[in-house]
């Protein structure tokens, strides 16, 4: 492998590189004990890469322990050297020669305690020493004259603070000094005599310590409680916070520090602090580090090659595999992940991190970052610094700009004005609903990142242009995908597309394709007129005018596969469905390779109605009640865990609840609407049938907090929609099956779930309160009865009787 190979791996491999390095001279030590060592002496990412580069420009520092080279390749000699190792090279001073055990060195250069110490004229006996101490004004003494001060430390001490704060304890005082520095005694008599050179350092102008001990000395005082002793401000940012950070003779805080740091990015052109430089020593700031792809890392949860956010004991994490703390937001008061907001240090949940409303402050269109869910104030009036919140050069308004140029908002808006405009310039009348629901979307960066993602912004832009007419014919043209079907919805949410049941138009297409796919014309005949006259129109007879649900979609794909499977064999057999015998049909109904029996007899029953065949018996398989285990106990352990886990999400924690208590199937839940939900008189109802539920104190206030706080589409603004829980896709609700995988990641299992609420609902409840409470068919609610037992037989005479016997009014 050549020096150019070797800097390579040192990029992507660095500690195999080093391991690989060091077994090539070492033959004693294994494989696994050097990669122990060289991962424990390597470190981070950025000690590992230099430590790996270091040795692949010059392996022979392994053999001959000289420098110049970095400290971490004389500390992996020496750690190499204790696990036992001979043929590696223990490091060497760089003056005498002398082999080192341990090293302080000089830049790159090593040596030892006697040639590495610092040689002076000592300033009371005026010889040239090795430096030994130095005084109280800082200049160097030799060992032999040392600058001694007799007094008790903590008297000098409670002296200068009982000048201002007369009656200090001095226990506290004493304490509060031992803890500054608890094991070095002469550093605790450096910070005395800086108290005593300027007893000011005390009252607020702790800005100006030359030792950083006094400002945690100064904190300890302040614990204390002892009056007078105050904690000093930045000295540029005025702000009382922690400033330990030398700049200009004056201690500031971090956030100063960083601002006096800050250099224009070589890759990016944002104005930040570097968080390193690249191989020309030019900056690089730290959104372009983590996502440099040499930087990337494959994170040990979802097996994708991304940035690391957090390092574990077992590997790294991407931000998407990385949980956050579960906090209790500021803003929202909802209980759950959340980071602590850099201007306040209040936890934030992720959605006020993300969500973009008006300021109750200045009305401005920002981020949330402090106040409450009804009166939200932005980050420039949460914390009004100049330096931090600087106008757009656009619109006017104070943004946290990370790089030159115009903030999101004025950068999306001249973005989908290049893609919507026309020959004139103009965005067509046509377009300009989405051009406005797009613009004054809350999350500008999401709507940016749509656009750029994709054919997106091919298909805008030929839709401005007139390259392209705005028709649903128009975009089925395009090949079939998410992308295309997402960017149908946004059109049609915006109001500049008419909408339709995609669902059912997907299925359409499907019977289509599969009904023309058929070899013989027979069998192309009926399967269109089984899929045209029978499940497409009883499909739209029982949707009422409404969108098919996906499992509607998924149950006459399945009838439609079911005939074809049937046909595939009849014509391998050279039979025809007329011809087929009842013996044929017994045939295929054992054989080891027959799909969808049941839906195959939907088939079949229905060609004898329509007399296709003769002389053919499929019966239907009749319910006779559950199949699976009931375990009632279980499901009201998972209810009350969804009831009072605040961990968990409130909108995953409802749905939870509707299926556990009244037995709803995720596809109703998820086509719920915000008016299922009604509120009067103190009392919340819900309408899953034809008479409403009154919801228990816990569900209601689940309920009540979902209606308002249910979120709009990210890519468009927010807009009214009627979905009780919307989807990943504007104006449309979440899908069944997301809703369905969503209640199983919380540990319920759908159907058996579903079954025991039912069962237990039937015992209690007669099956006509049943259907019209929980909105199934009368004859589902009888036939649950019966399973149950449910002994409900005489309770319409009962009712009857008791109206017959009832005195007249």
């Amino acid at each position: 492998m050549t020096t150019a190979d070797q800097l390579d791996r040192a990029v992507t491999d660095p500690v195999g590189l080093i391991t690989d390095l060091v077994a090539d001279i070492e033959r004693e030590l294994g494989i696994e004990m050097i990669r122990a060592v060289v991962t424990a002496v390597a470190g981070g990412r950025a000690k590992s890469r230099q430590l790996a580069k270091a040795l692949a420009i010059r392996p022979a520092v392994l053999t001959d322990g000289r420098s110049p080279a970095p400290r971490a390749v004389g500390d992996l000699l020496i750690e190499l050297r204790k696990a036992g190792a001979s043929a590696i090279a223990p490091p060497v001073c760089a003056e005498c020669g002398k082999k080192l055990r341990t090293l302080q060195r000089k830049g790159q250069d090593w040596y030892c305690s006697v040639c590495g110490q610092e040689t002076a004229e000592c300033t009371a006996c005026g010889n040239v020493r090795r430096v030994g101490f130095r005084d109280r004004k800082g200049l160097p003494r030799c060992k032999m004259c040392p600058d001694h001060d007799h007094r008790d430390p903590v008297t000098v001490v409670h002296d200068l603070i009982t000048a201002i704060a007369p009656g200090a304890d001095r226990d506290a005082v004493a304490e509060a000094l031992r803890r500054t520095a608890p094991d070095r005694p002469h550093y605790r008599q450096r910070v005395v005599w800086a108290l005593e050179e300027n007893p000011r350092l005390l009252t607020g102008e702790g800005y100006l310590a030359p030792h950083r001990a006094i400002l945690k000395f100064i904190d300890l005082l302040h614990e204390a409680g002892i009056a007078g002793v105050v904690r000093p401000a930045c000295p540029r940012c005025r702000r009382v916070v922690r400033i330990d950070k030398p700049l200009d003779g004056q201690r500031v805080c971090r956030n100063c520090i960083a601002k006096s740091r800050v250099e224009e990015c070589v890759r990016c052109g944002a104005r930040r602090e570097p968080a390193t430089r690249d191989e020309q020593g030019r900056p690089l700031c730290p959104n372009c580090l983590i996502t440099d792809p040499a930087n990337t890392e494959v994170c040990i949860s979802c097996g994708e090659r991304r940035r690391v956010q957090n390092r574990t004991a077992d590997g790294p994490l991407c931000p998407n595999c990385c949980p956050l703390p579960v906090l209790v937001c500021a803003i929202c008061g909802r209980t759950a992940p959340g980071t602590l907001s850099k201007l306040t240090g209040l936890p934030r949940c992720r959605g006020c991190f993300q969500r973009q409303a008006h300021c109750t402050v200045c009305g401005g269109l920002r981020g949330i970052h402090s106040g409450t869910a009804d009166a939200p104030i932005c980050g420039p009036c949460t914390t009004p610094d100049v330096e931090l919140w600087r106008p757009c050069p656009t619109c006017g308004q104070a943004e946290r700009l990370h790089a030159p140029g115009p903030c999101p908002r004025c950068t999306l808006k001249q973005r989908l004005h290049d893609l919507l405009a026309d020959d004139t310039g103009s965005v067509p009348s046509k377009l300009q609903p989405l051009y406005d629901a797009l613009a004054s979307t809350e999350r500008a960066r999401t709507a940016m990142s749509w656009l750029s993602k994709g054919i997106v912004s091919t298909v805008l832009s030929d839709l401005g242009s007139g390259r392209r007419p705005l028709t649903h014919q128009a975009l089925d043209e395009l090949p079939e995908g998410k992308v295309v079907e997402h960017i149908r919805s946004v059109l049609a949410a915006a109001g500049v597309l008419p909408k339709r049941d995609e669902q059912m138009i997907r299925l359409e297409r499907h019977v289509k394709d599969l009904a023309t796919s058929h070899t013989t014309v027979e069998g192309r005949r009926i399967l269109h007129r089984y899929a045209t006259w029978h499940l497409l129109r009883r499909l739209r007879r029982r949707s009422h005018g409404k969108e098919i649900t996906h499992y509607q979609l998924a149950t006459a794909r399945q009838h439609l596969r079911a005939a074809v499977y049937l046909l595939d064999w009849l014509e391998e057999q050279n039979l025809t469905l007329p011809t087929c015998r009842q013996a044929d049909l017994e045939r295929w109904m054992t054989s080891d390779d027959v799909l969808l029996r049941t839906e195959t007899g939907h088939f079949v029953r229905w060609s004898l109605a329509q007399k296709i065949t003769r002389d053919l018996s499929f019966p239907a398989v009749r319910w006779n009640g559950p199949t699976q285990p009931m375990d009632n106990e279980a499901r009201w352990d998972t209810a009350r865990r969804l009831l009072h886990d605040d961990t968990l999400k409130p909108e995953d924690r409802l749905a939870g609840l509707l299926l556990l208590l009244y037995a709803q199937w995720p596809a109703t839940i998820s086509r719920l609407t915000v008016d299922h939900i009604e509120e009067t008189d103190g009392a919340v109802r819900i309408h899953l049938g034809a008479v409403p539920v009154e919801l228990p104190a816990p569900v209601a206030e689940l309920a009540l907090r979902q209606v308002a706080v249910r979120r709009s589409h990210a890519v468009l603004a927010r807009t009214e929609s009627p979905w009780l829980f919307p989807g990943g896709q504007p104006g449309r609700p979440i899908s069944a099956w997301a809703m369905g995988e969503r209640l199983r990641k919380l540990g319920i299992r759908l159907a058996e779930t579903r079954s025991t609420a039912l069962f237990q609902l039937a015992t209690e409840l007669p099956a006509a309160v049943l259907a019209r409470t929980l909105g199934i068919d009368i004859t589902v609610a009888v036939k649950w009865q019966r399973a149950a037992a449910g002994d409900w037989a005489t309770y319409a005479a009962d009712v009857s009787n008791r109206i017959r016997k009832a005195p007249a009014p």
